[in-house]
């Protein structure tokens, strides 16, 4: 008989998701409930930014708090989940946990391989904003932002040069926010 494995949401306790999840792996490995369970996520996504004129990448969990588990549930597999330490309850209904949509599924997964493309550009202003250049030929100089390409990491500001607005673009880590 094959399992039918399907994703569940699981909270489990903020801040310490990564230890949770090796702790699970390692009570799934010990069981004979082995072949019953598939991954066990914490999704995160790669955030870069500058900070000192260095470039930092930090992850980042996009739902604090909890994790996401491809297991085949019945009796067995759900007490071995909830009697690890750290776990709270299953995301669903009052008896019985609801499996996540194919749709939601499909976009956890979709996360996950972003992450593995490398760490999205962290733009800390908006479309209006404010800014001061803090590099480059118009060093010092005050603008607004009037577009964000963060794919790129472009931003084009509008900048007053000789009395007139005059677009200029430039790299994310060359402006900061007034």
């Amino acid at each position: 008989m094959t399992a039918t494995l399907q994703w569940y949401v699981i909270r489990c306790q903020t801040g310490r998701e990564g230890k949770i999840r090796d702790s699970l792996l390692k009570r799934v490995k010990a069981s004979v409930q082995a072949e019953k369970f598939g991954h066990v996520l914490v999704p995160t996504e790669g955030i870069s930014s500058i900070r000192g004129g260095k470039k930092h990448v930090r992850e980042r969990k996009i739902y604090p708090g909890y994790l996401m588990v491809e297991m085949d549930l019945d009796e067995t597999t759900w007490f071995l989940v909830r009697e690890t330490p750290g776990i709270g309850d299953f995301v669903g209904g009052e008896s019985k946990p609801i499996a996540m949509q194919p749709h939601e599924v499909a976009r956890l997964l979709d996360i996950d391989k972003a992450k593995e493309e490398g760490p999205k550009i962290r733009i800390e202003f908006k479309k209006g904003d404010t800014i001061k250049i803090k590099e480059g030929p118009f060093q010092n100089f005050d603008g607004v932002v009037e577009e964000i390409q963060p794919q790129k990491g472009l931003v084009k500001v509008s900048v007053t040069i000789f009395g007139r607005q005059t677009p200029v673009e430039l790299e994310y880590w060359q402006v900061e926010a007034v």
